[in-house]
Order: structure tokens, then sequence, then C-alpha cells
């Protein structure tokens, strides 16, 4: 009985560490870090987060976060733009950051070529265009830093309704294709009712074009060919 108390006890310990070396592994996933973006030519100071989702999705929820708390981005725009895709919430008051009107830099990249549904997010945060986490002190980078690790829910969300538009789309779709491939069968079937139709009309011309021609045969002089 000792025996079989103690391999459970172990068997257990070993559960319980492998679900905490997957929620660490979740959670410093997750997890803001300091970094650099370079924007407006220049390398800023920026609070940077990787998330398990697509840049679309992230970018959705950043947008939907700042927009419930009334800010809409400008997006940088242009060809030729190497800062083309940044959102700027200009003069937007954060209350989770700082208690100071501050500019929004937010930049949603692919984490890779390869990871569709990776993401990178880099904020950086000005005031007067000047970068403001330079001079933020620690709680105020861990606030930036802890605003980033909150938007998970907001991402989920986001995603969520990537993916039932994705659903309605394809329900869509396929709705659309059935409606098609109804309206080709009743075009087909008109088809094979003026089909068989024209075979009976084809067929009475037939008979009265042999009977014509058998009239016709009997006309001949007798000696004639």
């Amino acid at each position: 009985m000792p025996f079989i108390f103690a391999k459970t006890a172990k068997m257990n310990k070993r559960h319980l560490l492998l679900l905490l070396c997957v929620f660490l592994s979740i959670q410093l996933f997750s997890q803001a870090y300091e970094d650099k973006l370079t924007y407006d030519k220049k390398k800023q100071m920026a609070i940077a987060i990787n998330y398990s989702y697509s840049p679309e999705a992230v970018q959705n929820a950043v947008i939907e976060k700042f927009r419930v708390m009334g800010y809409k981005p400008k997006e940088e725009k242009g060809i030729f733009n190497a800062d083309k895709g940044t959102l700027i919430f200009k003069n937007a008051y954060v209350m989770d950051i700082s208690a100071e009107r501050m500019d929004y830099i937010v930049k949603v990249e692919r984490k890779s070529r390869k990871e569709s549904d990776e993401a990178v997010l880099y904020m950086v945060i000005q005031k007067n265009d000047v970068n403001a986490l330079e001079k933020m002190d620690v709680s105020g980078i861990g606030k930036s830093k802890l605003f980033l690790n909150n938007l998970i829910p907001d991402i989920e969300a986001a995603d969520l309704e990537l993916k039932i538009k994705a659903q309605e789309d394809l329900a869509l779709k396929t709705e659309k294709k059935i409606k098609s491939l109804e309206e080709e069968q009743v075009n087909l079937e008109n088809k094979l009712k003026a089909n068989a139709q024209d075979q009976v009309d084809s067929k009475k011309n037939l008979e009265d074009q042999r009977k014509e021609l058998e009239l016709l045969k009997g006309k001949r002089v007798v000696g004639s060919k």
C-alpha cells in the first residue's frame, strides 16, 4: 500500500511539473519585454510582445481597445513609407499606463514567414514627439508591459470574430455554389426535356420524309433509274 501511495504521489508530482512547465511557457511567450523599433527613421525604445495569434487579430484587438477609449488610429501609408502599416493614436488618454495624454505608436508584424498565426506587437509611446518610454521609471515601464500582457482576452475576442467571419464567408460561398448547381440542374432538366421533344419531332419528320420519298420513287417512269 505505501508503495502504491508513493507511486501515485510521484505521478501526481510529474503531472504538476508538466502543467507548470506548460503554464510557464505560455506565460513567457505572452510577457511583454523592452525592445527597439525603427520609426520615423530612427531607433526607438519600444515595448514588444509575442502573441500566438494572427497579426490581423492582434491589430483588430488594438484598434478596438482604443476605439472603446474613444480614439481612432491614423495609419501610416505609402509605397515608399518605411513606417507603412504603423498605427498612431494621437493624444490618447490611457489611464492603465499614464495619467498624461500620450501618442501611442503601434506596429504589428508577422513573427516570421513560416508562422502566419504568430505576431509581434511593438508599442512606442511619445510625448511632444519625444520617446516617453526612455524617461519613464520602472513603474511606468511595468504598466506599459502590463497593458500589452492584458490584451490577450481582447485578441482572443478579435480572433473569434475573424473565425466567425471566415466561417460565414465559407457558408455563404457554399450556399452560392448550391444555388448555382440547382440552377444548372434546372437548366439541364429543361435541356433534357427539350431534347426529348426534339427527338419525338425529328422522328415524326423522318417518318413523313420517308413516306414522301416513297411517293416520289413511285412516280419514276418504268425503266428509268
